[in-house]
C-alpha cells in the first residue's frame, strides 16, 4: 500500500470520525463518542506521526477556524444543481409545455436564498463588546442552570450574559447563541438568526421545488411513451413485464445525470426539511441550538428544582413566552429599552 493510499484512508476515516462527534456532540461521553475515540486511538498506532500532525493541522483550520471553504462548496453546489436544471430539465420541461411561472420558481427562490444568504453571512450576529456588554446582559435573566451569573469568558475577559456562548471559530462572545454555520461562514446569534431560518427554509423549497418538476418531468417521459404498459427480455431470453426497477435503471440509462441531480436534490430535501423542523420547533419554544444541546444532560420539567434525592438539577425553559412571542423575537430581537417597557 503506498503513502498517497495511506493518507486517503486515514483522511476518509478522520472526517467521517469529525462527522460523527459532531452528531454526537449534543451528548456528553456517548457510546459513539467512546467507541469513534476508541478506534482513532487504534489508527494512531500505525498511521506516521508526521501524518497525523498535518492531518490534525487542516482540520482544525477547516472546522475549527473560519473558512471560505464550505462556502465555495455551497456555491459549487448550487451552481451545479441549476446548471443541470437550467440546460436540460427546463428546456426538456419548455418542450413539454410546463407552465412557466413552474419552471421560473427554483429562480427565483435562488434569487430569495442568495439573499438571505449575504444578510446571514455578512451581519453582525450579535457580537458581545465592551461598549455593549452593559446593555446586553440585561435583556434575559440567568436561568441557574444553562446560564448562571459571575461566569467570566477566560478570552474575552467579560462576564458572559445570560444565553451568549464564546464562539471557538470567531474568537468572540456572541448574544444569544445559537450555533456557528460554516455554510455561511459566520455565528448564528440574536440579530442573525431571521435570515438563517428565511435561508434555510428558502433552501429547503429549492430543493424541493427542482425535485418535484424533475420528478414530473421523468413521469411524464415514461407516461408519452406508454413504457408501463411494455415489456423486456432479460439475458436468458425470458420476457418481462417492465418493472420499477427496470424503469429506474432505464431512465438511468436515458438521462444519467438528470436522474443523479434528482437523487442528490431529494436526499437533500430530506434533510434540509428535517433540520428546517428542527429549527422551526426551537424557534416555536424560544430555544437556540446551544440550549436544546446543554438542556439534554437535565431532566425536562415544568419547575426548577433541586431533587433531594440525588441532588439533580431539573431544567425549565424560562425564555419561553408563547408561540406569538417566540416567533416574534426571532425576527424582532428583544432589545433593553424594550425590556424596560414590560
Amino acid at each position: 500500500m503506498d503513502f498517497l493510499t495511506l493518507f486517503l484512508i486515514y483522511l476518509c476515516f478522520v472526517l467521517a470520525t469529525v462527522a460523527l462527534l459532531c452528531i454526537c456532540s449534543g451528548r456528553k461521553e456517548s457510546f459513539l463518542t467512546r467507541s469513534v475515540n476508541g478506534a482513532s486511538q487504534v489508527l494512531s498506532f500505525v498511521i506516521p506521526t508526521q501524518l497525523q500532525s498535518v492531518t490534525q493541522r487542516v482540520l482544525h483550520r477547516l472546522f475549527h477556524t473560519r473558512s471560505c471553504l464550505f462556502v465555495v462548496l455551497h456555491i459549487a453546489l448550487q451552481a451545479a444543481v441549476y446548471g443541470e436544471y437550467t440546460w436540460e430539465v427546463f428546456v426538456y420541461c419548455w418542450e413539454l409545455q410546463f407552465h412557466l411561472l413552474l419552471l421560473l420558481l427554483p429562480y427565483l427562490l435562488l434569487a430569495g436564498n442568495m439573499g438571505c444568504f449575504i444578510l446571514c453571512s455578512q451581519a453582525n450576529p450579535g457580537i458581545i463588546t465592551k461598549s455593549n456588554h452593559a446593555s446586553l446582559v440585561k435583556i434575559y435573566a440567568y436561568d441557574g442552570v444553562l446560564f448562571q451569573k459571575g461566569i467570566v469568558c477566560p478570552t474575552c475577559n467579560m462576564e458572559k450574559p445570560a444565553r451568549s456562548k464564546h464562539c471557538s471559530f470567531c474568537s468572540t462572545c456572541v448574544h444569544r447563541f445559537d450555533h456557528h454555520c460554516v455554510w455561511v461562514n459566520n455565528c448564528i446569534g440574536a440579530f442573525n438568526a431571521k435570515y438563517f431560518f428565511l435561508y434555510l427554509f428558502t433552501l429547503t423549497a429549492m430543493a424541493a421545488t427542482i425535485a418535484i418538476i424533475t420528478a414530473a418531468f421523468l413521469i411524464q417521459v415514461v407516461l408519452l411513451s406508454n413504457m408501463m404498459h411494455g415489456s423486456y427480455i432479460d439475458d436468458q431470453g425470458q420476457e418481462h413485464a417492465v418493472e420499477i426497477l427496470f424503469l429506474i435503471q432505464h431512465l438511468f440509462l436515458t438521462f444519467p445525470r438528470i436522474v443523479f441531480m434528482l437523487g442528490f436534490v431529494i436526499l437533500l430535501t430530506l434533510v434540509l426539511g428535517a433540520y428546517c423542523c428542527f429549527n422551526l420547533y426551537l424557534a416555536l419554544t424560544n430555544q437556540t441550538s446551544n440550549e436544546w444541546c446543554k438542556s439534554r444532560r437535565y431532566g425536562c420539567s415544568h419547575h426548577l428544582t433541586l431533587q433531594p434525592h440525588d441532588r439533580r438539577v431539573v431544567y425549565k425553559n424560562i425564555y419561553s413566552k408563547g408561540v406569538w412571542m417566540n416567533l416574534k423575537e426571532i425576527f424582532k430581537p428583544s432589545t433593553v429599552l424594550e425590556r424596560k417597557k414590560k
